[in-house]
């Protein structure tokens, strides 16, 4: 069981980096996966995922697999993405939702191209679905400032985001916090998934957000319960993609995903509020 369970991070380094960035990420995005998801944003999450690639792929093309303009060129991308989106269903017809769709395809593929333009098929792969078992010092000390930024954030406006996702309309008309509050908290999204581009990639760091809060989702109905069982789901499936990638030679990033889409696959049969328990309060309710 030792060597099965602990050797691998108790012998090796990379591992131990792996694990501890891996779990800071969890710690930071999966309540704010939480949120996204009762403001039934889920798919934006993976948008702004998809959004930050050119900015990173730029800060590649000029520095190469350094993590902090790769940081700092994603951060002004999804930015840019998000201010664009929002202006056009502004001043247009079009509604948000696909303003957001048409600007990340567009970001997808410049991102893409760019990076192809001076790197290998190699770094492509590196950029799209990272190199967890690769942290260095640098990248974990993003990441860690990225969590204590997340969680200071959730602890002062907790109240407002909990009001915002349940009755937006009632928070603005009793409080000025709903729009900065709003905008703020798009801001953290586009954070964290800056901060785990490195480990999981552009395409994959959503999947760490959203899977795990989408887990949660059946077995409690509260926010604050929720959010907890979602960081615990998420250090599960990091620990479990880790030892999966490790003793099955398979790719970190997708084993970590995959873990953590099994938790939410049984959470959809065996939760509380999942199919099993439906279907038999549904029967019990039919036969009384």
């Amino acid at each position: 069981m030792y060597d099965l369970l602990l050797a691998p991070f108790v012998d090796y380094a990379f591992m131990q980096r792996a694990l501890g960035g891996s779990l800071l990420l969890s710690l930071g995005a999966c309540p704010i996966g939480v949120f996204l998801m009762l403001r039934r944003m889920s798919l934006t999450g993976d948008a702004m995922a998809h959004a930050i690639l050119p900015g990173a792929a730029a800060g590649f093309l000029l520095y190469g697999l350094q993590i902090v303009p790769m940081a700092i060129g994603g951060l002004v991308a999804g930015a840019l993405v998000a201010l664009g989106a929002g202006l056009v269903s502004q001043l247009t017809v079009q509604k948000e939702d696909a303003s957001m769709a048409a600007f990340y395809l567009i970001s997808l593929a410049l991102g893409v191209l760019i990076v192809s333009l001076r790197g290998s098929s190699v770094d492509l792969m590196h950029v799209l679905f990272g190199t967890v078992l690769a942290l260095n010092d640098e990248a974990l000390a993003l990441i860690g400032g990225i969590t204590c930024l997340s969680l200071g954030f959730l602890a002062i406006f907790w109240r407002a985001l909990v009001a915002e996702s349940m009755d937006p309309l009632f928070l603005r008309s009793v409080s000025r916090l709903g729009a900065p509050v709003h905008f703020l908290f798009l801001g953290l999204v586009v954070l964290n998934l800056v901060g785990g581009f490195q480990a999981l990639g552009t395409l994959l760091s959503v999947g760490l957000m959203m899977l795990p809060a989408a887990a949660a989702r059946f077995w409690t109905v509260r926010v604050g319960p929720m959010c907890a069982l979602s960081v615990a789901i998420g250090f599960a499936a990091c620990a479990c993609g880790l030892l999966l990638s490790y003793h099955a030679a398979l790719p970190s990033g997708p084993s970590i995903i995959l873990s953590a889409g099994a938790v939410y696959l049984a959470s959809v049969l065996a939760g509380p509020r999942g199919v099993l328990r439906s279907r038999v309060q549904r029967h019990r309710h039919r036969v009384a």
